[in-house]
């Protein structure tokens, strides 16, 4: 597997790169090759009075590519030019990657939003499974919140066409993973279920799958508001990582009311992992 993991080169996002417990639990997932990659915005140039930008990138990258070098990782740099969330989506589409590492810093006590433009901007578009790693906030030399990026799971599930394939995820997370908890909320727009099936026996069904997998797994259904159900069964069980897939609504329906992926993303308060559609789809 190749995993992209992007850096603008500040303390919050060396987090990921150079936490041992996150590139081991990378590796335990498949991941051999890492590509850094930072981009440069388009208005800031190496010229500009005390901006001295190609030594510091210089310095950094050698220091991250030594880090991950060293836990036995390939490694390739790629600095590029030009608005951050589509050049990482470039990267990946060019190296084939099937992971995007993005760190992003904890709540805010003073926000309603967690995460930066460049993250959100990325769980809106991004054409591989996002891993949005969640950083301490409020720390000179930040670390990140969970260190076991995929020990434990919260899968939360529409029973979609994009739901199920977020769980496919799991034929490599499980190398990684010891507990998963599957939730189901449930809304009175939701549509009806095929062949007959009620939540539960679906949920039994997944739970079986993980659990031949040597996974102790729980499921669970709630009412309510979908996002809002979903944070707080995070706050109850406090899994490292959120797995959601995105439906991928279009770009004027997402302004309007947002998405359920989306929202979880933006105010969960530790790693979400989004899985986008198909693009075949």
């Amino acid at each position: 597997m190749k995993a992209i993991c992007a850096t603008d080169l500040s303390a919050a996002s060396e987090a990921t790169i150079e936490s041992e417990t996150c590139l081991e639990c990378l590796g335990r997932i498949g991941v051999e090759e890492i590509h850094l990659v930072t981009v440069i915005p388009s208005n800031v140039h190496a010229g500009m009075p005390g901006m001295d930008f190609e030594e510091r990138r210089e310095r950094a990258l050698a220091r991250y590519r030594r880090v991950i070098e060293g836990a036995g990782f390939d490694v390739d740099a790629h600095v590029v030019r030009g608005t951050p969330h589509r050049r990482i989506n470039g990267v990946a589409e060019a190296v084939g990657a099937n992971l995007t590492i993005v760190g992003s810093r904890g709540k805010s006590p003073l926000e309603n939003r967690v995460i930066g433009s460049t993250a959100r901007n990325l769980a809106r578009t991004t054409v591989v499974p996002l891993l949005v790693n969640r950083i301490e906030r409020e720390a000179d030399d930040p670390d990140v919140l969970r260190e076991h990026l995929f020990r434990r799971i919260l899968y939360a599930t529409d029973f979609s066409e994009n739901a199920e394939r977020a769980f496919e995820a799991f034929s490599y997370l499980r190398h990684a993973t010891r507990e998963a908890t599957l939730v189901h909320v449930e809304t009175p727009k939701d549509p009806p279920l095929s062949n007959g099936d009620d939540p539960e026996a679906r949920l039994a069904e997944l739970a079986a799958r993980l659990e031949d997998w040597g996974i102790e797994t729980r499921t669970e259904i709630r009412s309510g508001d979908p996002a809002d159900e979903i944070l707080a069964a995070e706050a109850d069980h406090e899994p490292t990582t959120i797995l959601v897939g995105s439906r991928g609504h279009s770009r004027l329906r997402r302004l309007m009311l947002g998405s359920v992926s989306e929202d979880v993303v933006t105010r969960a308060s530790g790693n979400v992992m989004l899985v986008p559609p198909d693009r075949a789809a």
